[in-house]
């Protein structure tokens, strides 16, 4: 709660900060990546179609989507293991079977619906949830031929919270991995360096110049969320970041939108 309300008056003091415009070219490099869609989890649920349409059709950039396997490993798109906190239902979502789950919750897409629905008209930003992956082998090749209509990086990157999770899932190009940290951004961004993933991503505050530096200068991608507001959008474009997630996706797709016209003008 405490942690809660400190990033609340964070936020603020960000918003209220008057920022430097970035030209043109600074504006058309941003992306905004939608953090489990627009989703409010009363009328739109998070990690659903009604949530990943309502982004594309603003022109989003890109959606963050987790992936969790059932028990007859059918990948789906669902953040938490189980479903109480968002449809207040108590499923396991790893002990039961895709069939049963989908007649308890139509909502939950499967990671092949995903793909098919948005794969190749917006970026895929797919996080790899820590699990038991009970035939890790199998789920390797399942997860390889979900993906296999699609260009790694060029239309889809794969997240994880441990990058341990990309050794499980070596089929995938290191350059399509991107760490994403917490409070461990130092450590991780060591990580990241090393292994040669795609890049970083983790909350704007813990980024600094030093590290956004070294990562820029291997050629990896920095992104940073969770930004909210028109003045912090402006603060990460105008320091170089690149990817910007958010639960705010449309409303700030708006904002920059607003930004580049005003910026094509002058």
């Amino acid at each position: 709660m405490l942690q809660k309300i400190g990033l609340t008056v964070i936020d603020a003091w960000m918003a209220a900060l008057p920022r430097h415009h970035p030209s043109l070219v600074e504006l058309d490099k941003c992306k905004i990546v939608s953090h489990r869609g627009e989703h409010d989890n009363r009328t739109v649920r998070e990690n659903t179609m009604l949530a990943f349409k309502a982004v594309q059709s603003a022109g989003v950039w890109g959606i963050e989507a987790d992936i969790r396997w059932t028990a007859d490993l059918v990948p789906v798109i669902h953040h938490d293991p189980d479903t109480r906190r968002v449809f207040g239902k108590s499923i396991s979502i790893g002990d039961i079977g895709f069939e049963e789950l989908r007649k308890a919750i139509p909502e939950i897409p499967t990671l092949g619906e995903l793909v098919k629905k948005f794969g190749g008209a917006i970026h895929l930003m797919l996080e790899l949830k820590a699990e038991p992956f009970p035939q890790l082998e199998r789920q390797k090749i399942i997860l390889h031929e979900h993906l296999a209509d699609l260009r790694a990086v060029d239309d889809y990157h794969i997240l994880a919270l441990d990058p341990e999770l990309f050794e499980y899932f070596d089929i995938q190009p290191r350059r399509s991995c991107l760490s994403v940290a917490g409070t461990n951004f130092s450590m991780l961004s060591r990580t990241t360096l090393k292994s040669g993933y795609g890049g970083l991503t983790g909350h704007f505050l813990l980024l600094n110049d030093r590290l956004k530096h070294q990562h820029q200068q291997s050629g990896q991608v920095i992104g940073t969320g969770f930004i909210r507001s028109g003045n912090c959008l402006l603060r990460e474009i105008n320091r170089g970041v690149e990817w910007i997630f958010t639960n705010d996706a449309v409303k700030l797709q708006n904002t920059l939108n607003t930004f580049i016209e005003r910026a094509s003008k002058n």
